[in-house]
């Protein structure tokens, strides 16, 4: 009797030692995918302290601010897949060393190339991390209650991170540098790197899984060139427009290409057959563009707030809370408000919660409207996370468990996808609108004049070098920012009306069960 009671003892010992360390993991790991969606939007902040200390183009300052989730965006597949061959635990180990040397580098850069350099490796590390997060909770979570209840919190740490991002980096401009923004991320990893050798499992290799590097290539230089050719076809500085479309239409071929590939290889990269499914497409889809609103127009309202209405960076940080506030309030509300209103609901009504908190914008000029700014902040957070996390549970709950990696995989590429076309898009709509926006200033000499034109910050610059005509010339480039901003959120809010009205066509009212997936699956029936 006694043994039995002891054995008892100890297995219940041991099933709490099993659960803590699961958590443990957990922990570790969004602390790990904080420190990458927190990067993503770190940088909004620190633009004007930035651009007067390297004095970039207004294409190489896009590119610094984007390259780095336009990186991360085609090498999460590629890692992802060479962790399920080779085991994620030495990428993410891995990556935590790439990451803080990148770091380093960037916080210390000297030229606007360099930090585009260093910004890429970040990306790099970033990439070999990220897909390792939710497979690795797939992996130690498997009771599915507990399981729903990490990645509720997966969710809510991404959008709370990338909410934070231009928090922390308005702290660290305002009291040290630029380039702390980046610094700070080496004590952390210090730390990180020996807990994740101590507790994060190792995982069962598939090195029995061919893994093609031409795929990883095309996806890569795909994405890269259709980037590029956006922001150089807007400002047409570096090759010209006609150049720039044939990059543009380049790197569209080169993802057809790797499209038609992935649908011929036994083992894809990427399991493209998945988007035969409505309600999978429709989710990635929804993913994608609430991403791209959130984190494109984040980064032009943290300029808006700072260059236009005059806000330290630290203030405009502060100004900005209400939107973090609101997405990682929404990431914990998100799960009963589906189960309550149903999926077509919950997705639909919060994109169009987020365009119509972007509306009152239209009206704004460079006058200040503290308390409309926060009521719309709460809008836009609140309604992109609670459509985030209902579009992730779309995803998951209309593949089969046995195609959920490829799935996962498919939705973190459209998390980076959206904030690296969200950049590259909504700033190139920017530039295109802002610069002839901008006219001729008396006093101003046309060679000061076609610099002010490369961006708000770079008007701010000129500014303080030319004296007395300076502020004449900085109205007059506040002036032509804002209806370069009223641009962008035209374009945000017909995506997001249009993607809410598609959800309303396309999606199922509830969600459909995994085991439903499984059936569908084996039956050949797509939803």
């Amino acid at each position: 009797m006694v043994s039995v009671e002891s054995a008892t003892v100890r297995a219940a010992g041991a099933l709490r030692e099993h659960r803590a360390s699961r958590w443990s993991v957990l922990v570790l790991l969004c602390f790990s995918l904080l420190l990458i969606a927190v990067d993503a939007t770190v940088l909004h902040i620190a633009v004007p302290a930035l651009t007067a200390a390297l004095e970039p183009s207004s294409v190489q300052l896009l590119w610094i601010i984007d390259i780095y989730s336009l990186v991360v965006a085609p090498l999460l597949v590629t890692f992802g897949t060479l962790g399920d061959r080779y085991g994620r635990r030495p990428f993410v180990l891995g990556g935590y060393v790439v990451f803080g040397l990148a770091s380093l580098s960037a916080a210390f850069a000297g030229t606007p190339l360099a930090l585009i350099v260093s910004r890429a490796f970040l990306g790099v590390g970033g990439a070999m991390i990220m897909p390792a997060t939710l497979s690795i909770i797939r992996q130690v979570f498997t009771d599915r209650r507990e399981r729903a209840i990490a990645l509720g919190v997966w969710s809510a740490v991404a959008a709370a991170g990338a909410a934070v991002g231009p928090l922390i980096g308005g702290v660290l401009v305002e009291h040290l540098w630029w380039g702390a923004v980046f610094l700070i991320n080496v004590p952390l990893l210090l730390v990180a790197l020996p807990l994740a050798v101590r507790i994060l499992p190792s995982s069962p290799r598939r090195a029995d899984h061919p893994w093609d590097a031409l795929s990883a290539a095309l996806s890569t230089l795909g994405i890269l060139a259709v980037a590029f050719g956006l922001k150089e076809a807007g400002s047409g500085h570096t090759l010209g427009r006609g150049p720039s479309l044939a990059v543009l239409l380049a790197g569209v071929a080169l993802l057809v290409w790797f499209v038609r590939r992935q649908r011929r290889l036994p083992f894809p990269l990427l399991d493209v057959g998945l988007f035969a499914q409505r309600g999978f497409a429709t989710g990635v889809g929804c993913v994608l563009l609430a991403i791209f609103a959130l984190v494109g127009l984040e980064l032009m309202l943290a300029q808006y707030l700072q260059l236009v209405l005059g806000l330290s960076p630290l203030e405009a940080a502060v100004r900005m809370l209400p939107l973090m506030v609101a997405a990682i309030a929404g990431g914990l509300a998100a799960a009963h408000v589906l189960g309550r209103a149903g999926l077509r609901a919950t997705v639909g009504g919060g994109l169009a919660l987020t365009a119509l908190s972007l509306t009152p914008v239209l009206t704004w000029g460079t006058e200040q409207h503290p308390v409309m700014l926060a009521v719309c902040f709460v809008g836009i957070g609140f309604g992109v996370e609670v459509a985030l996390l209902a579009a992730s549970d779309t995803i998951m709950a209309t593949v089969p468990e046995s195609r959920a990696g490829g799935a996962a995989a498919i939705e973190e590429t459209a998390y980076e996808l959206g904030a690296g076309l969200g950049i590259a898009v909504l700033g190139t709509i920017t530039t295109i609108v802002y610069a002839p926006s901008l006219t001729a200033v008396p006093g101003i000499p046309a060679g000061l004049m076609a610099q002010a034109r490369e961006s708000l910050a770079a008007a701010a610059h000129v500014a303080d070098e030319t004296g007395a005509t300076g502020a004449a010339l900085l109205d007059a480039a506040r002036a032509a920012f804002v209806t370069a901003l009223h641009s962008t959120i035209v374009v945000s809010v017909v995506l997001l009306a249009l993607t809410a009205l598609a959800v309303a066509l396309l999606l199922p009212r509830h969600m459909p069960t995994p085991a439903n997936a499984d059936a569908e699956e084996s039956d050949g029936v797509r939803t």
